[in-house]
């Protein structure tokens, strides 16, 4: 999964530079009965709800062109809180 979880990483990371954006972390967890692919997104300026939505509406189509992952999964796409 290291590998799969790297190539995503590595093919949104690019179309995230266009946005400004910074791809923080993509991880793969399992939580109860459901798999997620969370990615952890950060901008300088910080990530607000529509930087949000539109970073996601570029991402689900690329992970869906590529279709990487054979398994059911939510896609969970989030800014790294700051503190």
């Amino acid at each position: 999964m290291d590998s799969i979880l790297a190539k995503v990483e590595e093919i949104i990371t690019e179309p995230m530079k266009a946005l400004d954006i910074t791809v923080d972390s993509v991880t793969w967890e399992k939580e109860g009965k459901y798999n997620y692919l969370k990615i952890v997104l950060d901008k300088t300026s910080g990530l607000d709800i529509d930087a949000i939505v539109e970073a996601t509406n570029i991402i689900n189509p690329i992970l869906d062109e590529y279709d990487l992952i054979e398994d059911e999964y939510i896609l969970d796409i989030s800014s790294k809180e700051r503190g």
